[in-house]
């Protein structure tokens, strides 16, 4: 059975027991917009203790204030017994609940458009908050009155943001004072909670109007002063004729595609995170921003670990902001370093950021193609094949092991990436070979003097002038 069946089915038991039901709030809402849904809840006259007997499988996720998760097939579907809320002293719930009718359950829920109720047998709508009205106007408007709404919950703050930004509505005017007045207060709420619902505004497809409900409505200055500061951030105009650093920012988040990965939409939003903290003018009136992604890498994980990110997501942006300014190297990089920079697992990533950091900017995306043609020669080739050598084959050579074998296994794997040895039998002639000439003092000042060619160089030897030669291979 699919979700809308096990759920109508759900019901149906409920009120085959006397019991009044009807699914409720998010799902409704939904189904009447023609969205999909991926969950169902239900309210009902059932009390928690009856819900517990009528089902066999039951979850007291709340059953203080008569909320039961019921496990049927596969689904998880929440049952609640409709309800008043007493006060809320913790800004977040209430200290008491009564039981009550549908009507009431409606008017303590958060906006019009999640207080409606509907029968899936008959198709009825039960309306008792105007929510449809304002669902086919696209409004988001507070039931009763905003202020006290939002004192109640403070997550419903950013609710109000996530529901305008996923749904493109307007928020309606009380509710946006309320909203604004209110702001500063959303840190009541856990960082995790505020983490979700920023998640959710991020990742929809409309996000650059998240992002800017979210600044207008001071939220975004309370989770996220970091951002705040990039405002009058400056910027050379020759490179970033854009303006400053946030404009910079939210004209990327903007080239994003709609369907952008997590990490992706976070190193956006950091990538230029240090910019503040290292903006320097000299004595000419040339601006410097040393080393402001090594810096914005560290105020990024900070950020992330306050939010409770988990770490598979801190682990991908982090490299994305410390590294994205490598990328306007790329023409001068060495097919080694370029292999091993396009098989990092956030290069994709990566590429996109380093795309839509230059089309906001200068426009030069010269090396974002020359990735492309790159990413596309090595489709068929693996970007980091197995090495051809391991310290014990260099051991088995006679080598005592030392320092020196790191930079040693390290010139072969690079000779390896850039196709000048093919072979671990060529890597072990070539060390061989090398290092017997190394051990000819007379052959010292010859290679000293002639060697010019990579495949030439010296790999491996215990004396200071082939260490010195392996370095700068």
């Amino acid at each position: 059975m699919n979700l809308f069946s096990t759920a109508s089915h759900l019901l149906e038991k409920l009120r085959a027991a006397g019991h009044t039901a009807y699914f409720a709030g998010g799902c409704v809402r939904d189904m009447l917009l023609g969205r999909a849904f991926h969950d169902i809840d239900i309210a009902t006259s059932a009390l928690p203790q009856q819900i517990e007997k009528l089902f066999s499988r039951t979850l007291p996720i709340g059953a203080q204030f008569g909320v039961m998760l019921v496990l049927e097939q596969q689904h998880q579907i929440q049952v609640a017994t409709f309800r008043h809320d007493g006060r809320y002293e913790d800004g977040r719930h209430p200290t008491k609940v009564a039981f009550s009718t549908p009507q009431e359950d409606a008017k303590r829920r958060d906006f019009t458009i999640n207080g409606l109720f509907y029968d899936p047998k008959t198709q009825e709508v039960f309306d008792y908050v105007d929510g449809q009205a304002d669902l086919s106007h696209g409004i988001i408007r507070a039931i009763g009155n905003s202020r006290k709404r939002f004192l109640e919950d403070k997550l419903r703050l950013l609710r109000a943001i996530r529901f305008a930004t996923v749904l493109e509505f307007e928020i309606e005017e009380n509710t946006w004072k309320s909203l604004c007045q209110l702001a500063p207060q959303i840190h009541s709420i856990s960082e995790e909670r505020i983490r979700d619902e920023l998640q959710k505004i991020l990742l929809s497809p409309h996000r650059l109007r998240g992002f800017d409900l979210l600044d207008q409505s001071g939220l975004l200055k309370a989770i996220l002063p970091e951002i705040e500061n990039l405002k009058g951030c400056e910027q050379p105009p020759e490179f970033h004729p854009e303006g400053d650093v946030f404009l910079h920012t939210r004209l990327m988040l903007s080239m994003l595609p709609e369907e952008s990965s997590l990490p992706l939409v976070l190193s956006v939003l950091f990538h230029d995170i240090g910019k503040p903290a290292t903006r320097r003018v000299d004595a000419h009136g040339h601006m410097r921003f040393y080393a402001h992604d090594q810096v914005g890498a560290k105020i990024t994980e900070k950020i992330l670990q306050r939010l409770r990110f988990p770490n598979k997501i801190i682990e991908a942006v982090i490299p994305a902001v410390r590294l994205h300014m490598s990328f306007k190297d790329v023409p001068q990089m060495r097919l080694s370093t370029l292999r091993r920079m396009m098989a990092r697992p956030t290069f994709e990533d990566e590429l996109e950021l380093h795309r839509v950091d230059c089309a906001s900017s200068h426009g030069i995306l010269e090396n974002y193609y020359f990735l492309l043609q790159k990413r596309k020669e090595f489709s068929t080739h693996l970007l980091l094949p197995p090495p051809l050598l391991t310290g014990q084959d260099l051991i088995e050579l006679g080598m005592k092991p030392g320092p020196q074998f790191g930079e040693i296994l390290q010139s072969i794997r690079d000779a390896q990436l850039e196709g000048i040895i093919m072979s671990k039998k060529e890597a072990l002639e070539r060390v061989l070979y090398l290092n017997n000439r190394a051990m000819n003092p007379g052959e010292q000042r010859k290679l000293t003097n002639t060697h010019s060619s990579k495949k030439e160089l010296p790999l491996m030897n215990k004396h200071s002038l082939f260490l010195n030669q392996i370095r700068n291979l």
